[in-house]
């Protein structure tokens, strides 16, 4: 558990009773004075930290690791013929047992002065490849999408626990007194099976809870003060408010206590926001670097040099989603591979590579830790022919920044991508990767619920050593 911060827990034995109260009134009063402390001030870390604030490229519907990062030619050797019994048995959603294998029609290169083999959907990422840790051997422990995706954002199968955004946030506090401490940018093009549970603070304070922004030109609304009134005029109103909250409030009410820090950050918002939300003041370079302003980048475009800028202004974590609404409009490529993969890249490649290089450039990369990647790959079988299922025994994330030894390959998938065969790591793992890069030990970073100390990785979380 961190030090110095709030919790309120039921007493439950005469033996706590007898424990929490043994400092009597002077403790209910000590108790008081950190529940009025700012629960977004910043932390104290368990370690010394490499990155300060996290970036997560989440494609939604599950790209596939065969088609990206993890070329098998044994795969395209056996196209159309049955998956040999030597690499064991696997559970699809939709596959039938009669399937089978798929070959790539994608190409290969090496790229960089480390050589690692990016296919020709992402030609643009692989000039950012030396800065790149390939993780290929990811697993998790579901095949549809819901549970997956609140196993990688919470490291439970069911909703109602915290992410790891709001986890993170919850540890390091905020370094961003205008702007929210965790953003969501989700895909203007509809909602994901997991909905917004996979991105809630769950059983944290809703403090930690994320700021959801909109697409397009505007990704908050309201930020301009209504026809007549002054700065000065609001803030008396925000005054005003704050002390008949005050007059109200109890130390231990801690969702009445997140509504008035929401209404704190509103009129910071108003007053510093706009200028820091508009990208109207960035040069036509780096418009041009993220594919602002042309298509089909200009949407993900926006939205990753948004992260940018919030992760510059002291955003701990800023979620940048691709993918939404209905199966196809994801990485979701259950009936053409091709299509799907073909245009998902084309959005995408040249917004990732334009912000690795944006911070890169602007000394950020070394504090911003970057992970791409989705809830799980894609099957090496066919799918209605030339589609391929859910497949969450092995596939492909990368991470950069924070850190984080680019320029290398960790892990290994076997001969024709079914299974995570060489150093496996968990979605667990890479949790607890990201919290060590930020300072935060996973057996301190806890909160009491339900009788038990509850924290992001669940069960043990190893570290990528490799890449540290």
């Amino acid at each position: 558990m961190l030090p110095n911060r709030p919790h309120v827990r039921v007493t439950r034995t005469r033996r706590e009773f007898i424990r929490d109260a043994f400092c009597g009134f002077g403790g209910l009063a000590y108790a008081s004075m950190l529940h009025a402390a700012n629960p977004l001030a910043p932390q104290a870390t368990h370690l010394q930290p490499k990155a300060t604030s996290v970036i997560f490229l989440f494609m939604a519907g599950g790209p596939s690791h065969i088609e990206s990062f993890d070329p098998k030619p044994l795969l395209n050797e056996l196209h159309g013929q049955r998956r040999p019994e030597t690499f064991g048995e696997a559970k699809y959603q939709f596959i039938k047992k009669n399937a089978k294998l798929l070959g790539t029609k994608r190409s290969f290169k090496k790229y960089g002065e480390s050589g690692i083999d990016v296919s020709d959907l992402f030609p643009e990422t692989a000039t950012c490849i030396d800065d790149v840790a390939v993780l290929r051997s990811c697993y998790g422990d579901m095949v549809v999408h819901s549970a997956a995706q609140y196993e990688l954002f919470t490291g439970r199968i069911l909703p109602g626990s915290p992410s790891m955004g709001a986890w993170i946030t919850y540890g390091l506090g905020s370094e961003a007194d205008a702007l929210p401490s965790y953003v969501v940018m989700p895909d203007p093009k509809g909602a994901l099976e997991g909905g917004q549970p996979m991105y809630m603070h769950g059983f944290l304070p809703a403090v930690y809870q994320p700021t959801m922004f909109r697409p397009g030109d505007r990704p908050v609304l309201n930020l301009d003060l209504p026809g007549g009134v002054t700065m000065a005029n609001r803030r008396k109103t925000v005054q005003l408010i704050q002390e008949l909250n005050r007059a109200r409030s109890a130390a231990e009410d801690l969702e009445f206590a997140a509504r008035i820090n929401a209404y704190d950050l509103a009129f910071k918002m108003q007053s510093e926001a706009p200028e820091m939300l508009d990208i109207s003041n960035e040069t036509r370079e780096t418009l041009d670097l993220y594919g602002v302003g042309t298509e089909p980048t200009d949407d993900y475009g926006r939205r990753c040099l948004l992260a940018r800028k919030l992760v510059e202004h002291g955003v701990r974590f800023v979620c940048v989603v691709s993918g939404g609404g209905p199966g196809n409009m994801q990485w979701d490529a259950h009936n053409d591979i091709e299509e799907n993969h073909l245009r998902k890249a084309a959005e995408t490649d040249r917004p990732v590579a334009g912000l690795l290089k944006d911070l890169k450039r602007r000394g950020l990369l070394e504090s911003t830790l970057v992970l791409w990647g989705g809830e799980f790959g894609r099957s090496p079988e066919a799918e209605s022919g030339s589609g391929r299922d859910h497949h969450n025994l092995g596939f492909s994330m990368w991470m950069a920044g924070g850190g984080v030894r680019g320029g290398q390959v960790v892990g290994a998938t076997d001969d024709i991508g079914l299974r995570a065969v060489e150093k496996p790591y968990h979605f667990r793992d890479i949790h607890n990767t990201i919290l060590h890069q930020l300072g935060l030990d996973q057996h301190k970073l806890t909160y009491p619920h339900l009788g038990r100390q509850e924290r992001l990785t669940f069960l043990e979380g190893k570290l990528i050593q490799e890449i540290i």
